[in-house]
């Protein structure tokens, strides 16, 4: 009895061992773009912001899975009468990764960083009101402003806002250190990031223990990754074509969502022959968005006809400003001196967005006598020639910032609108506090960029991702482009 008694309990305690061995607390994540670097206060590229935001960094505030503006690493904060002076009450406690403790000077020293004149930040223009950040104490900071701004908290939570501390600034591109319950491990480039959880985080502890986000730019090998189980979740799924499928198999789960994605036929205004408006406005009606949401996102995508979230609840249906209508695109060509069409480029960035949709995009085109020369080019070369060099023509791409109307103010913008006019309107719309005066500037914005043709106005793109079928904790909609991995965790 004996032998058989200690036999059972070894049994026991070994399918104990493996139900623990079972339990899995980490997670393989694939996203269809590598970062160009790991700061997210130095560049525009959102596939930063994508591994990193709220994991690896925090900002003074954030944005939650709905889009809410809520405490970060400031716990409380007060503003003046007049707008103009912010005292924020951080957090106690806070270490960066190094182990050094986090404080108002940190603070003091990212908010002076993004004003500074070599600062490289791409949101520089949104924190251009803060005149000084004083320090009052170890726990306390206060934010000048030259002018009141409705939209800091707001504006303070985006990935550009993010604390980073002078101890660590030097090797931030390579290895970044924030206050997150994450830190990073690792970058194998061209292959994956590697995050582990972090055992002396401030707030709530991650349930993962590590994450791997691994980079597939390739539709197909997407489908093959995620079929195979080889990874746990898809982020920013680019095949959509394939959802139908992944929906009936009872192994996966696919969510369906929204983005800030403001997907557009990006314009050079200052290149002829699109510094004529006439020629943008022949651009806009020799477009169907709705075959290329069809063609290039099987049906998943909302038309846009300004460069505004539908979901926005200051958000005015303009698309029939661009009508699919290629006679009266031919009549505008002709008007504006080329009755024979012209010639320019595109270059399409790896997202299916782009590739699957500049194809039907140049096809269109080509209809009414616009030559559309198509180059396909990876992220990095994108960055440097189309958005930083402006040696284009027309390009595609999505704008995954949240409520970012406002880079139409910036004539340096790699799209370079001029508009004084509209330039005005974002100055005092940031300088307005009340919810409907806003709403009324938000509505003339989007009617002024609308009828100026800026750029082509294709879709609002859907947030698309496949998991398996024990995740939870996910993000559905993407108010920020961001896979806040911090509540995730796999169902018992």
């Amino acid at each position: 009895m004996f032998h058989l008694r200690t036999l059972l309990l070894g049994v026991s305690t070994a399918a104990l061992m493996v139900g623990a061995a079972a339990a899995k607390d980490d997670i393989t994540i694939a996203i269809q773009l590598e970062p160009p670097h790991l700061d997210p206060t130095s560049a525009a590229a959102g596939a930063i912001d994508s591994v990193l935001y709220s994991n690896v960094f925090e900002g003074l505030t954030r944005f939650d899975s709905a889009g809410a503006v809520i405490p970060g690493l400031a716990k409380s904060w007060e503003i003046s009468e007049d707008g103009l002076t912010y005292t924020f009450t951080l957090n106690e406690g806070v270490t960066f990764h190094d182990g050094s403790s986090m404080d108002a000077e940190d603070v003091k020293f990212s908010l002076d960083r993004i004003g500074a004149e070599d600062s490289a930040n791409a949101q520089k223009a949104l924190y251009a009101a803060i005149s000084e950040v004083n320090v009052i104490d170890p726990a306390t900071v206060e934010i000048k402003l030259s002018e009141a701004n409705g939209n800091m908290l707001f504006n303070l939570a985006w990935g550009d806002a993010v604390i980073v501390a002078p101890e660590s600034i030097e090797g931030i591109k390579q290895t970044p250190v924030g206050t997150g319950a994450f830190k990073f491990d690792s970058w194998t480039q061209g292959d994956k990031i590697e995050l582990s959880r972090n055992e002396t985080y401030w707030g709530t502890p991650a349930v993962l223990t590590k994450a791997t986000f691994k980079f597939i730019s390739d539709p197909t090998a997407a489908f093959s990754s995620m079929m195979a189980e080889d990874i746990d979740v898809f982020s920013g799924f680019p095949a959509p074509e394939n959802l139908p499928q992944f929906e009936a198999d009872p192994r996966f789960q696919v969510l369906v969502g929204s983005t800030e994605g403001e997907t557009i036929l990006s314009t050079n205004n200052k290149m002829p022959p699109f510094d004529n408006v006439k020629v943008r406005e022949a651009l806009a009606h020799a477009i169907d968005r709705q075959s290329i949401i069809d063609g290039a996102m099987f049906g998943y995508g909302t038309p846009i006809g300004t460069h505004f979230a539908p979901h926005n609840p200051a958000y005015v249906d303009l698309t029939g400003m661009s009508t699919y209508d290629p006679e009266k695109s031919k009549t505008l060509l002709a008007e504006a001196g080329y009755p024979d069409g012209f010639e320019t480029t595109l270059f399409l960035p790896p997202p299916s967005y782009a590739r699957r949709g500049g194809e039907i995009i140049a096809s269109q085109l080509a209809a009414v006598g616009i030559k559309a020369e198509i180059t396909n080019v990876e992220w990095a070369q994108w960055l440097e020639s189309v958005f930083k060099g402006k040696n284009f023509g027309l390009t595609i791409v999505s704008h995954t910032e949240p409520m970012d109307i406002g880079i139409y103010a910036n004539p340096d913008y790699y799209f370079q609108y001029d508009n004084p006019a509209f330039q005005e309107l974002m100055t005092r719309l940031n300088s307005t506090t009340d919810p409907d005066m806003r709403t009324a500037m938000l509505a003339e914005a989007q009617k002024m960029i609308s009828s100026d043709y800026v750029n082509g106005y294709l879709f609002q793109l859907a947030a698309l991702s496949v998991a398996k079928a024990g995740l939870q904790g996910l993000w559905a909609n993407a108010p920020t482009q961001a896979n806040d991995l911090t509540a995730v965790s796999w169902a018992d």
